[in-house]
């Protein structure tokens, strides 16, 4: 017994082939997507990205200040412990 709702219109054997290569080519589409989500080493890499464009949008003379009030919290540090021996 026959659909009403599908045509059995005939495929010419090109129009198969190139419908089997459009979803041959979606799948490997689709898998090296997944692979690239899961690799840990792409992980790593877009990671590592972040930090650097976060980086890279600090201001200069705000960082150097932060680095400049390090250095002198951890030389007054040094000079407190030095002094309570």
């Amino acid at each position: 017994m026959a659909d009403a709702d599908t045509d059995s219109t005939p495929l010419d054997r090109d129009e198969l082939v190139a419908g089997i290569d459009r979803t041959r080519a979606d799948l490997a589409r689709t898998i090296d997507a997944i692979s690239d989500r899961v690799s840990p080493k792409k992980n790593v890499e877009r990671a590592v990205d972040q930090i650097r464009e976060r980086v890279s949008q600090i201001d200069p003379i705000v960082a150097g200040a932060v680095a400049g009030a390090v250095v002198i919290g951890v030389t007054v540090l040094i000079l407190l412990r030095r002094r309570a021996r």
